[in-house]
C-alpha cells in the first residue's frame, strides 16, 4: 500500500508492517492502523521514530523507547489491557512513549503515563493509561537527558578516532 505522508512523502508500506490498535489511541479512537517509521539517522530505532496513521497519513506521532531517557522505566500494566494484543512474550514486546516537541525545544517531553505496547509477533498494539501519575508523569522533560547522551556519544566517538 502506498500512502502520502506529511513527514516522509510517498511511502510504500507492506501489509505485514501495519500495526493495529484495536481500541484506537488516546484522543483518536478511530485511528487504528499505523506504520512505525524511522528517519534515516535512526535506522536502529534508538531515537525518535514516528507512528504514521494509515487512515489519516497526515497524522503522525513522534515516539521513542522510554529506556533511552529513563533506564528504570518498568510500569506495571494490568493484564486486561494486554489481552487484545495476543500472547505477549518479553522478546516480542516493544514499549514506546509519545514525544512532545514544542516550539521551545528545551521543553521537549515524553508521556510516561500512557505507554504504547506493541506485540511484534501479532502487530497488535494498545496505548494504556497508568495509574501512578507521580512515578510516571505525562510531561517528563527529556531535552537535558538527550543533550547529555549526545555529548557523551560524540565524546566517545572522538576518543575512538
Amino acid at each position: 500500500m502506498t500512502v502520502e505522508t506529511r513527514l516522509f512523502g510517498n511511502i510504500t508500506i507492506d501489509d505485514d508492517k501495519i500495526i493495529n490498535f484495536p481500541g484506537g489511541i488516546v484522543g483518536f479512537p478511530d485511528l487504528k492502523d499505523f506504520a512505525l517509521m524511522h528517519d534515516s539517522e535512526n535506522s536502529d530505532g534508538n531515537g525518535l521514530s514516528f507512528l504514521v496513521s494509515i487512515q489519516e497519513p497526515a497524522f503522525s506521532m513522534p515516539v521513542m523507547n522510554p529506556l533511552l531517557v529513563r533506564a528504570d522505566y518498568n510500569p506495571v500494566v494490568e493484564d486486561d489491557y494486554l489481552i487484545p494484543l495476543g500472547e505477549l512474550s518479553e522478546e516480542e514486546m516493544l514499549v514506546l512513549v509519545t514525544v512532545t516537541v514544542p516550539h521551545e525545544i528545551e521543553h521537549m517531553s515524553v508521556n510516561l503515563m500512557a505507554p504504547i505496547i506493541i506485540n511484534a509477533a501479532t502487530r497488535k498494539a494498545a496505548q494504556v493509561i497508568l495509574n501512578d501519575d507521580e512515578a510516571f508523569p505525562v510531561k517528563y522533560p527529556i531535552y537535558d537527558i538527550l543533550a547529555k547522551a549526545k555529548a557523551e556519544a560524540e565524546k566517545g566517538g572522538k576518543a575512538d578516532k
